[in-house]
């Protein structure tokens, strides 16, 4: 990377450093509402998806608590110096722990998959290889960093690692959106059941939304990194990438209510009742008294099934209902 010129890139690439690192610490402060708001109305959950939870918003305020301190000692502690190449060890440990929020949350959709695909190996597989792969790149690149302490040295000897770490990060995400999507929909065919299916649609509709987000966002930083050597607008975009990944986890989990009310009807036609909730409950022996088209057995697996993919359940309640099946 060239060193920047004074009189023509510091408000391009201390403005991008500034105006990522606003819109990081906004979005932190959304992932810190969505953290309580998981925590009130979920406290049912496995005490390992809240271990995961609380480690994902304390290693997303580091990551901000960083960004502040790069700040500081690019605008105040070597103000006048002009030295843009500079790499702070902030930085440097900004992309380690984006790197480690970004594999929590794959490893999170990856159990999520291995779950709804009934354990298929080949479907997680691939998700866990290329998210170990994306953790290592982001360690060789974290080191080059605190190495080289310059940013045009850091491209030179670096570039391909980095390159490849974003690389993987989008081919991740696509993957486990397209995985969900097609597992989605996959029992949606199966179902049969329109009040299911709803759910189902919502479920496709947020992977969707939450992978593409990820998706776009490290796609960006990694188009602006390749093409615009002369500037640190990729490192902007990039400190809201971990943002983005923390955000799709706890929006991931804490729709989970908003799709439980949804159209709860039970099969006794009572209001307020989910119909996966009121299947999960009964015995199997009352499973004839269902009123769905289909034979008993057809019910008990959609209801294994649906209740898997709603993900109403992280606890070994659910677990033990998957081995079962």
């Amino acid at each position: 990377m060239a060193t920047p010129s004074p009189q023509s890139d510091i408000p391009i690439t201390m403005g991008a450093l500034l105006v990522g690192g606003f819109f990081a610490t906004m979005l932190s402060g959304v992932v810190i509402l969505q953290t309580l708001w998981y925590f009130v109305t979920y406290k049912s959950d496995s005490k390992g998806l809240k271990v995961l939870v609380l480690g994902v918003c304390v290693l997303d305020s580091i990551h901000t608590s960083f960004i502040w301190a790069a700040m500081w000692t690019y605008l105040v502690g070597r103000y006048g110096s002009f030295e843009l190449d500079y790499i702070p060890w902030s930085i440097s440990s900004t992309v380690l722990l984006t790197a480690t929020v970004t594999f929590l949350v794959h490893c999170f959709f990856a159990r999520r998959i291995w779950m709804l695909s009934r354990r298929n190996l080949l479907m997680v597989a691939p998700v866990v290889i290329l998210a170990l792969l994306r953790l290592v790149s982001a360690f060789v690149s974290t080191y080059e960093m605190f190495h080289y302490k310059s940013y045009r040295l850091f491209k030179v000897h670096a570039f391909w690692i980095f390159t490849l770490g974003l690389s993987v990060s989008s081919a991740v995400d696509i993957l486990i959106t397209g995985l969900l999507f097609y597992l989605f929909q996959s029992t949606r065919h199966e179902s049969g059941h329109w009040h299911l299916n709803y759910i189902l649609n919502k479920l496709s509709l947020y992977a969707f939304e939450t992978g593409s987000l990820t998706c776009i966002g490290t796609v960006v930083s990694m188009i602006c990194w390749v093409t615009m050597s002369d500037n640190l607008i990729f490192l902007g975009l990039h400190f809201v990438i971990g943002k983005l990944y923390a955000s799709s986890l706890l929006v991931t989990l804490n729709t989970r209510e908003a799709i439980r009310q949804a159209h709860s009807i039970g099969s006794s036609g009572e209001r307020g009742q989910n119909p996966v909730l009121f299947l999960a409950r009964r015995r199997p022996s009352d499973t004839e008294n269902i009123n769905f088209a289909g034979p008993a057995t057809k019910v008990t697996e959609l209801q294994v099934n649906v209740q898997t993919i709603a993900s109403v359940h992280y606890d070994e309640t659910d677990r033990e209902s998957v081995e079962a099946k």
